[in-house]
């Protein structure tokens, strides 16, 4: 059985005394974007056959000219963009995002409900670093994004393991049964990284009751909500009055604006709460980087019918992706949306951190392991990721994905 990539291969590599290391960065997990990269260097693909990279949800186009011409004034005119900025973010994105929170979600956001960071990455970790420490837990259904469960192993934060079905949907009623005095959190993304699943507003609604019954938090992360299939609203939870006492929402500009390398995220929760997050913020970061901020703000002002002609071409090529997977012999498709498609390969002696090697090695083909969304077996697992993988198609077109399902096509036994 695989038993996906853990730091135990980084301490050899670095050369790193383990007496020196703090122990809960010994538990976490290497980044696996990164332990995939360099695949292509232990196994490099055929050199007959161009890369097919689909490991990361990243866009890799740069923004739209206008939006760089905008950045580039402020550059070089708007003195502001070269100093520290307010902890919490420029007032004016956070008016603009609780302004338009308001408006999509039909509820009442605030101004000083908001906050942003530098990456939606950090919004998960500085709200989780006022809700949880050591010897408290959160949990997560799997498969999870791994970049969560990394901050809560680095944290000392246990992490209490929700199981999903073949619809890659959690059951509030089995994580109600998994609830113990040391849950703080349980954080949810929707639309999923990894699995792509948009989870339904009934069932948002459903945990959402579940926490506030608990006294506990729900954290939703909704990087891909520019994404969503549905029109509309994702779900009604802003429309409670007292929203800001259960929920937590987390959100990312990077890959509405392409803004990546800018890292600009945000998070809405109460005015309480942010004057923790404050702390985290100011100790870490400072602030998020002004250029990134100002561009997320122009984004958001002058980006709208862009944006929509953005979401239109992920969902053809959503489309595209289980047009591709209905044509695999053997693949099964469990969930996909936003960036994401997750299924299951036909090999069942060949474990999916191992086949993703050979996909690379043997096809030109990088993807990622569902071992390094799941917890092993001795953690708790259940095997089920041994059999599954992610393919990220942010950054190939209907052509790609064509490209991409020939590939796979070809893929035999080990």
């Amino acid at each position: 059985m695989g038993h996906g990539i853990t730091i135990r291969r980084a301490l050899p590599r670095y050369g790193l005394n383990p007496m020196h290391l703090n122990p809960s960065f010994a538990a976490t997990v290497s980044p696996p974007v990164m332990e995939a990269r360099r695949w292509l260097q232990e196994t490099p693909p055929p050199a007959h056959l161009p890369l097919i990279n689909v490991s990361q949800a990243a866009p890799v186009d740069p923004p739209p000219e206008s939006l760089r011409q905008a950045m580039a004034e402020a550059i070089l005119h708007q003195e502001t963009t070269h100093i520290y900025g307010p902890d919490l973010g420029l007032p004016a994105l956070r008016a603009e995002l609780a302004a338009q929170i308001s408006d999509v979600y039909k509820g009442d956001v605030k101004e000083a409900q908001v906050a942003i960071t530098a990456g939606c990455n950090q919004a998960f970790a500085a709200i989780c670093a006022t809700l949880a420490g050591p010897g408290d837990a959160v949990m997560l259904p799997t498969p999870w994004y791994f970049n969560h469960k990394m901050w809560l192993d680095m944290s000392g934060v246990a992490t209490q393991i929700l199981p999903t079905g073949s619809d890659l949907l959690p059951d509030p009623a089995e994580a109600e049964k998994r609830i113990t005095s040391a849950t703080r959190a349980i954080a949810l993304t929707s639309p999923n990284n990894p699995g792509g699943v948009e989870y339904p507003a009934d069932l948002l609604r459903a945990f959402y009751e579940l926490a506030k019954r608990h006294g506990i938090a729900l954290i939703v992360d909704e990087t891909y909500r520019d994404f969503h299939s549905q029109t509309g609203a994702p779900h009604t939870l802003f429309q409670d009055p007292d929203w800001a006492e259960t929920l937590v929402h987390l959100y990312s500009f990077s890959k509405s604006y392409r803004l990546t390398g800018h890292r600009v995220g945000a998070l809405a929760t109460s005015q309480a709460r942010l004057a923790e997050v404050e702390k985290f913020i100011d100790t870490v970061t400072i602030c998020a980087p002004q250029l990134g901020q100002f561009a997320a703000l122009w984004g958001m002002q002058n980006l709208g019918d862009w944006l929509a002609e953005q979401r239109l071409e992920i969902l053809n090529r959503r489309t595209a992706m289980e047009k591709a997977f209905a044509e695999l012999s053997g693949w099964e498709m469990m969930g996909c949306g936003a960036y994401f498609a997750y299924g299951t390969h036909p090999f069942a002696d060949e474990p999916s951190d191992a086949l993703a090697q050979r996909l690379v090695r043997d096809h030109g083909v990088l993807l990622l392991p569902g071992t390094m969304f799941a917890p092993t077996l001795s953690e708790g697992g259940n095997g089920s990721a041994e059999r599954q993988l992610r393919v990220a198609f942010a950054n190939i077109d209907s052509n790609g994905i064509e490209a991409l399902a020939e590939r796979l096509k070809a893929v035999g036994p080990a």
